[in-house]
Order: structure tokens, then sequence, then C-alpha cells
């Protein structure tokens, strides 16, 4: 087992040549890629926007990021355990004399569908954007809050 764990690990994995050429081939496209300008395509593209989920004793909490979205572009919902979060990003207005020179961040419309933890109370849910972070705030249903149980 400790051989097999030693073979698996990163530092140990053994690579072929060509293994170096396709990596020494990717870092050279990505150079390419920024040396002209072009938009970079990202291995997490698609997953947007990047979130968080923790909770505490009585809340789940979610934050994503939504940097330059309106609280109007977006629309949240429930149903059972998951929350639907869509939206669009609209490309800024730079005026019709503007010239780009490089637009890296992505616009259109995304959706993202997140599995909670538990169940909530879906009448208590607030939201808030605010520093281009969204704000999600979930009561926990009462059955899916520790009980104490007496022991007689």
């Amino acid at each position: 087992m400790i051989i097999r764990r030693m073979f698996t690990t990163p530092a140990f994995r053994w690579k072929s040549p060509y293994d170096e050429l396709d990596e020494m081939r990717g870092r050279l496209a990505h150079l390419a890629r920024a040396l002209s300008g072009e938009p970079e395509s990202r291995p997490d593209a698609g997953v947007y926007p990047l979130i968080n989920v923790t909770e505490d004793k009585d809340h789940f909490w979610i934050r994503a990021e939504l940097p330059g979205i309106k609280a109007d572009d977006l629309d949240l919902s429930i149903t059972d355990n998951h929350l639907s979060l869509s939206g669009e990003r609209k490309i800024p207005d730079a005026g019709a004399s503007a010239k780009w020179h490089r637009r890296e961040r992505e616009a259109g419309k995304f959706s993202r569908m997140i599995e909670l933890p538990d169940r909530v109370d879906p009448e208590k849910v607030k939201a808030g954007i605010a520093d281009g972070v969204l704000s999600i705030m979930l009561p926990k249903a009462a059955s899916a809050k520790p009980r104490q149980i007496k022991v007689s």
C-alpha cells in the first residue's frame, strides 16, 4: 500500500516524454493567447458564479461572486432543498465611439442549481447584494435543526 501511494502522488508520478511535450505545448499555447490578447478559456468556464456554502446553528449561508450585476438582473427560487440562481451579466456600454482592446469579463446568461445540505424555511429566506457579493441567508427548517434528547 505504501508503494502504491508513493507512485500515485503527483511528486512521484511517472511521466512519459510525450506528457512533458503536451505540457510544454499547453504552456506555449497559453503564452501565445496571452500575447495576442485573446480571451483565455478557463477550465472552470461554465461554473459561474463561484459560490461558498456555509452553515451555523440556525442558518445556511450562500455567498456568490457577482461583480457588476444588479439585483434586478438576478432570479432566485427554492424548490425542496434546491436553490436556483440565474441571471445575466450584461456587457457594459462603452459608447458607440469606443474601441475594445481587451474584454476578458464574460457576459451573458448564467444559471446554477445548488443542492442545500438540508431543508430550509423558504418563507424566511433573505438575500442582498453588496460589493459584488450576493449573500443569501437560509433559515434551517425546524426538522433540520439538531434536537436535544434527554436521557432518562
